[in-house]
C-alpha cells in the first residue's frame, strides 16, 4: 500500500528527486518513489537491494518472454499492468557468494 506523508525523502529508486510517496516494506524500512520511478515501474520490474540499496530495473516484457515456469510467467502476465518495486534479501553486488549458493541450493532442492 502506497502512502503519502508530510516529509520529503530522496527516492530511493534515482537517488535524485525527492518525493512524500512511499510504501513500508518491512516494519520501519520505507521505500520512497518519485513519480518518475512510478512511471517507470509501468513498462519495469524494479528491484531493490535491502542489504546495500542497488536497483535494477528489468523490461516487464522481457523478463515475461524468458520465463519458463508456466504458473510463474501466468503470475506475472497477470501483474503486466502493474507499478512493481520487489525488495531483494540480496544482490550479487553485495553478496555474490550469497547468490551462488541460493542457486546451487535451489537447484538440489528440484532435483
Amino acid at each position: 500500500m502506497v502512502e503519502i506523508n508530510n516529509s520529503y525523502k530522496k527516492c530511493t529508486i534515482c537517488k535524485k528527486e525527492y518525493t512524500a510517496i512511499y510504501t513500508e516494506v518491512s516494519p520501519g524500512v520505507n521505500i520512497y518513489a518519485c513519480d518518475k520511478c512510478l512511471e517507470a515501474a509501468k513498462q519495469n520490474f524494479i528491484f531493490i537491494c535491502m542489504e546495500c540499496g542497488q536497483v535494477y530495473f528489468r523490461p516487464k516484457k522481457q523478463m515475461i518472454a524468458r520465463m519458463k515456469d508456466s504458473e510463474l510467467k501466468r503470475a506475472f502476465m497477470m501483474c503486466e499492468d502493474k507499478q512493481i518495486i520487489q525488495g531483494l534479501d540480496m544482490c550479487i553486488q553485495c553478496d555474490p557468494q550469497g547468490i551462488v549458493d541460493n542457486v546451487i541450493s535451489n537447484k538440489a532442492a528440484m532435483c
